[in-house]
């Protein structure tokens, strides 16, 4: 059944249920794979859909509706060109209007004709400090991305990216949290091991490091191994 003009029946629901995740409650991987399940439930003619997201300048698609959508997004990376790439780093929408007479990305466009997809649009995710991005229609048919195709994609845009940044800004304070409470480990045991160098060899706090620290470098092993050695067998001796 062809949605409405104005494709409210299926959008609306759609964009309710993501804005009803919990990002405590949900991976990126799986807010993403949300995201373009629902593009392939409410964009006509049931295209493929994918999402890129930029790391520190480089591209990976973290969710897929098929493989397919994968393949032909990794096959950009590759290229170091197309209109996934293009959208997610520019911040504009980018497209192949028909892949069979591309004259932009004509090894791509080729390659994503051979494979059955007649036409590809990709989307940016609104511009967010913390995460650059697009998604990325395929669709089986030349001429898929109309405008109503369009205005579609970008409200799946626009609502994803609230999502998506919780999920990173959550994910973000995770790992900060963990990499903290490793650092206090790793200070606590540090210390530890000063302090039995001291009393051993009636040594300062900043001799005893110094030894600590001059182990590590010599020895190629990180000072928290050092200082943990030291800590369980009062030997310096890591052989």
């Amino acid at each position: 059944m062809t949605p409405p003009d104005d494709g409210s029946d299926v959008v609306h629901p759609a964009l309710d249920e993501l804005g009803q995740l919990s990002f405590a409650e949900h991976s990126l991987e799986s807010v993403l794979g949300k995201v373009t399940e629902l593009a392939t439930r409410v964009l006509p003619g049931r295209p493929l859909a994918s999402v890129t997201i930029l790391t520190e300048g480089r591209p990976a698609t973290v969710a897929g509706s098929e493989q397919l959508a994968v393949e032909l997004d990794e096959l950009q990376y590759r290229l170091g060109a197309g209109p996934c790439l293009q959208a997610a780093s520019t911040g504009r929408p980018a497209g192949i209007p028909d892949t069979g007479t591309d004259p932009d990305w004509p090894e791509f466009a080729a390659a994503a004709a051979s494979r059955g997809v007649g036409s590809v649009f990709s989307y940016p995710l609104p511009a967010q400090e913390l995460v650059s991005g697009g998604l990325n229609v395929y669709s089986r048919h030349a001429g898929a991305a109309d405008e109503r195709t369009r205005s579609l994609v970008s409200r799946l845009a626009a609502y994803a990216v609230g999502p998506v940044s919780n999920v990173y800004l959550y994910e973000t304070a995770v790992e900060r949290a963990d990499h903290l409470e490793a650092a206090l480990r790793s200070r606590a045991v540090i210390d530890q091991a000063k302090g039995i160098l001291m009393e051993r060899f009636k040594v300062t706090a900043d001799q005893a490091f110094q030894v600590l620290a001059r182990l590590s470098m010599e020895r190629n092993v990180k000072l928290r191994d050092v200082a943990t050695q030291v800590v369980h067998t009062g030997d310096l001796d890591l052989t």
